[in-house]
């Protein structure tokens, strides 16, 4: 009978090349935000994958970039000290960019650990044969590590890719049962999917300068519904605005959208209270960025 394997593996790349949607497509639900902007996973995010040999916690980490403010220097904080502590790393490139500088300069980080690497070509379904091959072969070329061609959206080769990260990891136990996928509480993930509308309906007109705190969180004794309050953070009045839109009607499609994702992870309606306060430059003091929820571990 063979081993149980268990460990820990960070996913590492530069932003926007499908970290978040890689890890929802290999857990089989929406547990990590999607947006088709750079830079919306904050926090360093353990998302749990569990076979009948092994279980895998993926480490979803911020994408590695060059910071702008407290905020970008605490996720690529995050980010970095994944890697000293994991298993394995999963190093994702976007093959419909091709290899760009910030995919070199994170080869070159890696090139320095002894943690096993695996390096993945996503969004294949985008490429042609050849177009794949040609990306391929500068994969290759970053580094000694195997390259799995793959589409996180369409689900391409990613048990190939499971498979080789499974024999890196050590024989070891099951840190979590079985019907665990994330270890945040049930409100972080609440207020993700908040956020994750936030960015998908105000565009480029509110960046990343929002943050969701789930403030209450009830459910209700008298009938299957969940009472929940939250705050969305901005950092400019202008912005405030445009999150509340003409009549409210932005904030109103915000909620809408959002309480649907949210239902169904909590399996249960829920009645969304949604509010919308100004915390000036709260991106650049640390203690606000802890307030807002992104604290080291």
């Amino acid at each position: 009978m063979s081993q149980f394997r268990s460990g820990f593996v960070a996913v590492v790349g530069r932003p926007n090349v499908g970290k978040s949607t890689l890890l929802n497509s290999l857990l089989g639900e929406k547990v990590v935000i999607v947006a088709d902007k750079p830079q919306t996973t904050r926090n360093k995010i353990r998302c749990i994958l569990t076979r009948r040999d092994a279980q895998i916690i993926f480490l979803d980490t911020p994408g590695i970039h060059r910071p702008k403010n407290k905020l970008g220097e605490h996720m690529v904080k995050v980010a970095r000290s994944a890697i000293s502590e994991v298993d394995g790393i999963l190093f994702i490139i976007d093959g419909v960019d091709g290899i760009r500088q910030g995919d070199r300069a994170i080869a070159e980080e890696l090139t320095g650990v002894s943690t096993p690497v695996a390096l993945a070509v996503n969004k294949i379904d985008q490429l042609t044969e050849e177009q794949t091959n040609q990306v391929v072969q500068g994969a290759k070329a970053l580094g000694p590590w195997p390259v799995f061609a793959i589409s996180a959206l369409e689900q391409t080769n990613l048990d190939q890719l499971v498979d080789y990260l499974v024999t890196q990891l050590p024989e070891g136990p099951q840190y979590y049962p079985d019907d665990y996928i994330i270890d945040h509480p049930e409100q972080f993930v609440v207020a993700e999917l908040i956020r994750e509308q936030v960015l998908h309906l105000t565009r480029e007109e509110v960046p990343h300068s929002v943050a969701v705190i789930v403030e209450e969180m009830k459910a209700r004794e008298d009938k299957d519904l969940v009472d929940i309050r939250c705050t969305i953070f901005v950092e400019r009045d202008s912005q405030k605005g445009i999150i509340i839109g003409k009549g409210g009607s932005m904030l109103k499609e915000i909620g809408q959208n959002a309480r649907s994702s949210i239902e169904g992870i909590l399996g249960s309606q829920v009645f969304l209270d949604l509010w919308v306060k100004v915390r000036k430059d709260w991106r650049d003091n640390p203690n606000l960025i802890r307030q807002m929820g992104y604290k080291e571990e």
